[in-house]
């Protein structure tokens, strides 16, 4: 139900929400919850084998992946999903734990570079084959190839609608 109002002047159009029905409740309640559980047995995981948290981990993979083992600052807090003060405190506590280094960019001043030292690059390898283990065991394995596909379209498309709404946003 849709109710046009006016308020100094101005439209404003108030909306009911679209509650969610129980198949839609049952389908969001499965994932949010399967979602949590599934980065809890990850991170213990990771906590248990690389003497770091996931969110340090991810940092530390994400720089393995790319020549050189440097990312820019601003480009790894888009890779995963944080703002830049919460990136910058994980690397000050990476940094002090000589897993990276921090400089300023050679292609712009402005830019911070973050990268991976030989002791990061130690904790990847020895954390990343449990931690490709428990990927495995808790979620990739419980589905089946055209599960798995499925899911990937899904998620694709989810991704790119979400990408577009924080667009919006900003």
């Amino acid at each position: 139900m849709i109710q046009i109002g006016s308020c100094y002047g101005l439209r404003m159009i108030k909306t009911q929400p679209r509650w969610l029905n129980d198949s839609e409740l049952r389908l969001w309640s499965a994932f949010s919850e399967t979602e949590a559980r599934l980065t809890r047995y990850v991170a213990k995981q990771i906590s248990d084998e690389g003497s770091v948290g996931q969110v340090q981990y991810d940092i530390l993979a994400r720089l393995s992946e790319v020549p050189g083992g440097v990312r820019r600052m601003n480009e790894l807090a888009d890779a995963l999903i944080t703002s830049p003060s919460g990136l910058s405190y994980q690397i000050t506590q990476l940094e002090k734990a000589g897993l990276v280094t921090r400089t300023a960019s050679n292609d712009d001043q402005r830019g911070i570079d973050v990268g991976l030292t030989q002791a990061g690059r130690r904790v990847v390898q020895r954390t990343a084959p449990g931690h490709v283990a428990a990927v495995r065991e808790a979620f990739l394995d419980q589905l089946n190839a055209t599960e798995r596909k499925t899911l990937t379209a899904v998620f694709e498309r989810l991704r790119i609608h979400l990408l577009a709404l924080e667009d919006e946003q900003q």
